[in-house]
């Protein structure tokens, strides 16, 4: 179980798979994160294209302070998609512990469904300026256009193997 979890849930969280090295010497500044699985009424996942480094993500973001799991998800998914989401449940069904840079990312994913489209996203001007967009596939298309994609920097890799990890766990919880 990831240390240093100071934020108010009630949810129970999943050993997170790591991705990256934690590398002796080097500092970390921890940062904790929501990713969101979402479908709409035709079965549809939302994804978000990066375009700038070539790359496909799910929708998701940091988590403030004072904002539990559920706020930040929804909040993060209608910033960047404009949509309005409920949880399926209060529980994360998938985690991950990201070691890039200098910063120890714990995210965790959560399933959703559209509840309504605004149709007005609320990017910060560095998703601006990454390109970022969202579109809705079905599942083997996002599935296909993640894997298939090559992203342009160490980031980009990063978030295509965590979310590319997250989209099939969804699958398996779907499933069950």
């Amino acid at each position: 179980m990831p240390e240093n979890l100071d934020h108010t849930v009630t949810a129970s969280f999943p050993s997170p798979r790591v991705i990256g090295i934690k590398k002796p010497g080097i500092i970390y500044i921890d940062r904790h994160a929501v990713r969101v699985v979402a479908f709409n009424a035709h079965g549809e996942v939302a994804i978000l294209c990066a375009k700038s480094d070539n790359y496909y993500k799910l929708p998701g973001g940091g988590i403030e302070p004072g904002e539990d799991h559920a706020m930040a998800a929804k909040r993060e998914f209608q910033e960047e998609t404009g949509g309005v989401i409920e949880l399926r449940g209060s529980d994360c069904f998938a985690a991950t512990e990201e070691f890039r840079f200098h910063q120890r990312q714990v995210s965790y994913c959560y399933v959703a469904e559209l509840v309504h489209d605004t149709g007005k996203t609320n990017l910060n001007q560095e998703e601006i300026d990454d390109g970022l967009g969202h579109l809705w596939v079905s599942v083997a298309e996002a599935k296909r256009l993640m894997n298939t994609a090559e992203p342009t920097s160490e980031f980009g890799r990063s978030v295509k193997e965590r979310d590319i990890y997250f989209l099939n766990e969804a699958i398996k919880e779907c499933q069950q």
